[in-house]
């Protein structure tokens, strides 16, 4: 009876402990759990290749922070940022540039520069326009290639969607705010490149993260397209890039990751960006450069 008793006894015991580790373990993965930080980025399609890059090494090393990167535009960036619906909206706009609403509900980080250039189908016969010229194609009032040097063909302009950071800033300092001719239009600079790509005569414009070897960048009144030249603002079409965050509601994942970018100079310079100390001018909302 006695041996009985002590048996019964270990076993419930036994029992207990289990339990016990049972809710210990779980409290210790709800705990782990609780603690992982989901950060959504979204926005700008010029510096999504940048964003993108730095996900997998930054993540191995923090574990707890896991980051989801999309593309969507600058304005969408901006707009879905300000409201909490992501986490960090990428830009190639000042926030004041896109609303003088969001920007008192955004905080600005600028992360790195990068130039646009105008591009053309590989077969067009031509490698260098005038900014007239330029000026001309996008409005309209140039439409055959032959009219600025080339073979005779049709040109077919392809434009971004608005919103897009990438056509504001190509027409705002490509253009000249010139206004552009109805034209297609993509949401996304992987789509330009590829239809640019497969469309006899056509022009179109990126930034230069999104060049390929598919396509041709074009020169513009005989400077090319480098970052040597916007570096010193002889290459004028040019943006910071900037991941925003909600003014109020900052986390230190957050300011780490965007660090990380920030600091990222081999993927910067592999990439097709300047770093921000690099650059030999600055240049604030309004366009003024020093």
């Amino acid at each position: 009876m006695k041996k009985t008793l002590l048996l019964s006894v270990a076993a419930a015991s036994i029992f207990a402990l289990a339990a016990c580790g049972q809710k210990s373990g779980d409290a210790a993965k709800d705990s782990s759990s609780a603690k992982t930080e989901k950060i959504t980025v979204a926005g700008s399609t010029a510096l999504q290749p940048l964003v993108e890059a730095n996900v997998e090494g930054f993540t191995q090393d923090n574990t707890n922070l896991q980051i989801t990167v999309q593309g969507g535009g600058s304005g969408l960036g901006l707009s879905q940022v300000s409201t909490g619906a992501i986490q960090i909206g990428n830009s190639d706009l000042f926030a004041e540039e896109k609303s003088k609403d969001i920007a008192p509900k955004v905080k600005d980080h600028k992360v790195a520069v990068v130039g646009f250039a105008p591009i053309v189908n590989k077969e067009t016969k031509v490698d260098g326009l005038t900014k007239a010229q330029l000026k001309d194609i996008f409005s309209g009032k140039i439409t055959n290639w032959k009219e600025v040097g080339g073979q005779d063909q049709k040109i077919t302009v392809i434009n971004r969607a608005e919103g897009s950071g990438t056509r504001f800033n190509f027409e705002k300092y490509g253009l000249d705010n010139t206004q552009v001719v109805k034209a297609s239009e993509q949401d996304s600079s992987g789509a330009v490149v590829q239809m640019v790509s497969q469309t006899p005569g056509a022009i179109s414009y990126v930034a230069f993260s999104n060049i390929k070897d598919t396509i041709k960048a074009l020169e513009i009144d005989d400077v090319k397209p480098t970052e040597a030249n916007v570096a010193k603002n002889e290459w004028k079409i040019w943006s910071y890039e900037h991941m925003y965050t909600q003014k109020d509601n900052t986390t230190e994942g957050q300011e780490k990751f965007i660090k990380a970018v920030t600091s990222n100079k081999t993927l910067l310079e592999k990439l097709g960006y300047l770093a921000i100390d690099d650059m030999k001018v600055t240049r604030d909302q309004d366009g003024n450069v020093k």
